[in-house]
């Protein structure tokens, strides 16, 4: 059998029928290598069982990280006035008549007390300022002077030396008084946290190794415990953590895939990350997206999402946590699409005729013959054809 050959009025050969037959079967093999990939078995969850599975976490009770028992802790110990201990230095005068002595500075000792003038020992510890001049006062009122005033006055209180690291303004060593030893104060201390940082700190202690506790200081309940804790000893070092890069990724069937940065605490949603890439491709018609979100024990859920039903309100448009991958995947009718657009056109009621693309295949008799208006001005006047060709060409060119 000879080939069948068609020959054009300038004498260029056409390729003929069976060439043509030839052309489709490739085409239908090819169709149908496209849709062996769409048989896969679903691994992704529905979007439904996602959103109950997100509200079942969102109504779970935070634990309590350090195992505090019910109830309001005492917080006056830290947040209450000061109150004196071992080494702390005060001033101590007098107001009154004759006899009385010359104001002095005194330091308190190990057993929280100090030496005075004729009395001798008074006891301080734990006592604030104005109960420190009432025990002094008590103690030569009426036994050495007939009446007299005292002032007690903190000159030099001794401190507590912790280290801040992490996302706080002036990381390094902080000195805390006695009244401030916790870790809220020591962020405080610090200059606090800076923008990027994310809530969260863990308290290490130097002279207990195995111990390490973290608070979400937004978090009433834990800020609370938090400050409620042992005071802070000489050497504990406080890590205030930095927030998460707030980037997500967005990929597959859009016009500009690739990672989205926003600032710490931007709230993003699906359709807004979608906008951002550009919108999906125009060239084909996906129906479906998959959201990528990592779990707190270190695993993918994967998600389906209904892209006509989000765009058109029936889906929540819910926020994309940072991390979070937004994929609008392939699939064997986008594949089928997208190699009709590239390689066939049909003309209707007639016959499918293979070719490189279909634009080339309606303007070839025009520039042949060399008429003025294009064959693809005339069967395709919206340009649908020549988007498709142009979309792909340029993507590439595009800015991230």
């Amino acid at each position: 059998m000879e080939r069948e050959m068609n020959i054009d009025s300038d004498g260029s050969r056409r390729p003929g029928r069976l060439c043509k037959v030839v052309g489709i079967a490739c085409s239908l093999i090819l169709i149908a290598v496209f849709l062996s990939f769409g048989c896969a078995s679903e691994h992704r969850i529905g979007f439904d069982q996602f959103m109950e599975i997100q509200r079942a976490a969102s109504q779970e009770t935070p634990a309590d990280p350090v195992g505090l028992e019910a109830g309001v802790p005492d917080l006056d110990v830290n947040f209450g006035p000061y109150r004196l201990g071992p080494s702390d230095v005060l001033s101590v005068s007098w107001v009154g008549g004759a006899g009385v002595p010359p104001a002095l500075d005194a330091r308190v000792d190990g057993a929280g007390t100090i030496e005075l003038p004729i009395v001798g020992t008074v006891v301080l510890l734990d006592k604030t300022l104005e109960e420190a001049e009432d025990q002094i006062h008590d103690a030569y009122v009426p036994a050495v002077f007939q009446d007299a005033v005292v002032y007690v006055n903190l000159v030099d209180p001794h401190t507590t030396n912790v280290f801040v690291v992490g996302a706080v303004s002036h990381p390094g060593l902080v000195q805390l008084r006695r009244n401030q030893r916790n870790l809220l104060y020591a962020i405080v201390g610090a200059g606090g946290a800076v923008d990027f940082a994310s809530g969260l700190a863990t308290l290490r202690r130097l002279r207990r190794p195995g111990e390490s506790n973290s608070y979400d200081l937004r978090d009433p309940f834990q800020l609370r415990n938090a400050v409620a804790q042992d005071p802070l000893e000489d050497g504990d070092m406080v890590y205030v953590h930095a927030a998460q890069p707030n980037t997500v990724f967005v990929g597959g069937l859009v016009a500009r895939g690739g990672p989205q940065n926003y600032p710490a605490g931007a709230n993003i949603t699906i359709l807004q990350a979608l906008a951002a890439a550009g919108g999906i491709r125009t060239d084909v018609f996906p129906k479906k997206g998959t959201l990528v979100r990592r779990m707190p024990d270190g695993t993918d859920m994967h998600v389906v999402l209904d892209l006509n039903r989000l765009a058109r309100g029936a889906d929540p448009n819910i926020e994309l946590y940072p991390g979070d991958i937004l994929w609008v995947p392939e699939t064997w009718k986008t594949r089928v699409q997208d190699f009709i657009n590239q390689n066939i056109f049909f003309r209707a009621g007639v016959s499918a005729n293979y070719n490189v693309t279909g634009i080339e295949y309606m303007n070839r008799p025009s520039q042949q013959s060399g008429s003025f208006r294009s064959q693809q001005d005339i069967t395709d006047p919206f340009g649908f054809l020549g988007q498709n060709a142009a979309l792909r060409g340029i993507q590439g060119s595009l800015p991230p």
